[in-house]
C-alpha cells in the first residue's frame, strides 16, 4: 500500500488570517470531493462504485458540489455578518434547491447542506469577530450565534424526510440533535479519529476511513434506519466497533463495503458528519 502524505496539524488551534466566505466556501465544496473520493467507504457512492443505491453515481454528486459552491460561500457572508439561523436556513433551502434542479430531484447533499452549512457559517462568524478561527471553540461559536434556534428547530410543515420520519420512529435525535449539540460526531468522535491515525502513522486514505468507522459505531444514523430499522442500526454500529480491531483496516472496509451493498445500507448521516469533519479538519491547515 501507497502511503499518501501525512497532513501537518498546526502545533496551535489558532490562525490569524481571516478567510473570504469564497475561501470558505471552496474548503466546503472541497471536503465534500474528497468524502466522495474516498474509498472503500461501507454503502456509500464513491468514484469507484454506487454503493448501495440505485439512482445516483459519483457523477450525480459532482453536479450537486458545483450547484453547492456557490451557496457554502453565501452562507459564509451571511455567518460573517451576524446572521440569524432564519437567515441561514433561507441560504440553505435556496442550495437545496440548487442541489435538486442540478441532479433531476435526486437528494445528494440535504444533510451535508444544513450541517457544513452551519459550520461553514460559524467558522466565518468567528473570523470576522476576531481575525481567527479555533477548532477547539468553533462549537461555542456556533451555540452562542444559534444555539437556541437550533434546540428550538423543527423541519417544515409538509411530509417529512425519510431521515426526519425514521428519526420520530425509533426515537432517536437525528440530524436536528446532532446540530443542536454542536456536532459532538464531528468534534468528539470523528476528528480526533482522524487526526490520531495520523499520528500513528496511518495513510490520509486510511485516516478519513477510520474517522469514518468511528461515526459508524457511534451515530444514530436515520439513513441506516429508514432502510433497515433498529437491527441494521445495530449491525452498522457493531461493524464501526470492530474496525479498531482490524489486522488490515483497508481490507476491512472493503468487505464491510461489500456487506452494506448487500444489505442496501448507506449511512448517509456519518458521510455528511464526515464531509463536515474534513471541512473542520481543513479550517487549521488549508493555505491562507
Amino acid at each position: 500500500m501507497t502511503v499518501a502524505p501525512r497532513c501537518r496539524i498546526a502545533s496551535s488551534s489558532r490562525v490569524a488570517v481571516a478567510r473570504s466566505p469564497r475561501a470558505l466556501g471552496r474548503l466546503a465544496s472541497r471536503a465534500l470531493w474528497h468524502e466522495l473520493a474516498l474509498h472503500p467507504k461501507p454503502g456509500l457512492v464513491s468514484l469507484h462504485d454506487s454503493g448501495a443505491h440505485a439512482d445516483m453515481d459519483a457523477r450525480t454528486f459532482v453536479r450537486s458540489l458545483f450547484a453547492l459552491r456557490p451557496h457554502f460561500a453565501a452562507l459564509a457572508a451571511a455567518g460573517a455578518s451576524g446572521a440569524s439561523f432564519a437567515a441561514l436556513r433561507v441560504i440553505g433551502l435556496e442550495a437545496e434547491a440548487a442541489m435538486l434542479a442540478a441532479t433531476g430531484g435526486v437528494n445528494t447533499h440535504r444533510g451535508a447542506i444544513f450541517a457544513l452549512g452551519l459550520l461553514v457559517a460559524a467558522a466565518a462568524r468567528a473570523e470576522a469577530r476576531d481575525g481567527k478561527v479555533a477548532v477547539a471553540t468553533l462549537r461555542g461559536n456556533l451555540r452562542a450565534a444559534w444555539g437556541e434556534a437550533l434546540a428550538a428547530h423543527s423541519p417544515p410543515p409538509g411530509a417529512p424526510s425519510h431521515g426526519t420520519a425514521a428519526a420520530a420512529r425509533h426515537g432517536v435525535g437525528g440530524a436536528r440533535a446532532e446540530a443542536a449539540h454542536a456536532f459532538p460526531g464531528v468534534f468528539d468522535v470523528a476528528l480526533p479519529a482522524l487526526r490520531d491515525a495520523r499520528r500513528r502513522g496511518r495513510s490520509e486514505q486510511c485516516a478519513r476511513i477510520s474517522a469514518l468507522f468511528a461515526l459508524l459505531a457511534h451515530v444514530d444514523d436515520t439513513n441506516v434506519l429508514h432502510r433497515g430499522g433498529a437491527a441494521a442500526l445495530d449491525f452498522v454500529k457493531a461493524r464501526g466497533r470492530d474496525f479498531a480491531h482490524a489486522a488490515d483496516p483497508l481490507a476491512f472496509a472493503a468487505s464491510t463495503h461489500c456487506e452494506f451493498v448487500a444489505r442496501r445500507l448507506s449511512p448517509g448521516g456519518s458521510a455528511d458528519l464526515l464531509g463536515a469533519t474534513l471541512f473542520v479538519d481543513s479550517l487549521e491547515d488549508a493555505p491562507r
